[in-house]
């Protein structure tokens, strides 16, 4: 999968921050070490959550090739567009 959605809520300077959902690319979230979670709220749907600040979820996911092509914040929640080109 060419895109990623990353975001966080209240603070981006601690973790959790959630890197995909259950259809996400089991392969990348497991290089964020992230795991399959209910999500607050619904326990049927899952998402992945992994414990680093965006921060290092953004710096590990530059390394992998994914770049950062938008970003958006509303009220306490920002989220982060990542795009990978295919090769």
């Amino acid at each position: 999968m060419p895109y990623i959605f990353v975001f966080t809520s209240v603070v981006c300077t601690t973790g959790p921050t959630v890197v995909g959902d259950r259809s996400s690319d089991e392969e990348v979230m497991q290089l964020l070490g992230a795991k399959l979670k209910p999500r607050p709220g619904s326990e049927h749907e899952l998402q992945w959550v992994t414990p680093d600040c965006p921060r290092i979820v953004l710096d590990k996911l530059e390394l992998l090739g994914f770049r950062v092509c938008s970003q958006s914040g509303q009220g306490q929640t920002i989220l982060w567009t990542l795009h990978k080109p295919l090769a």
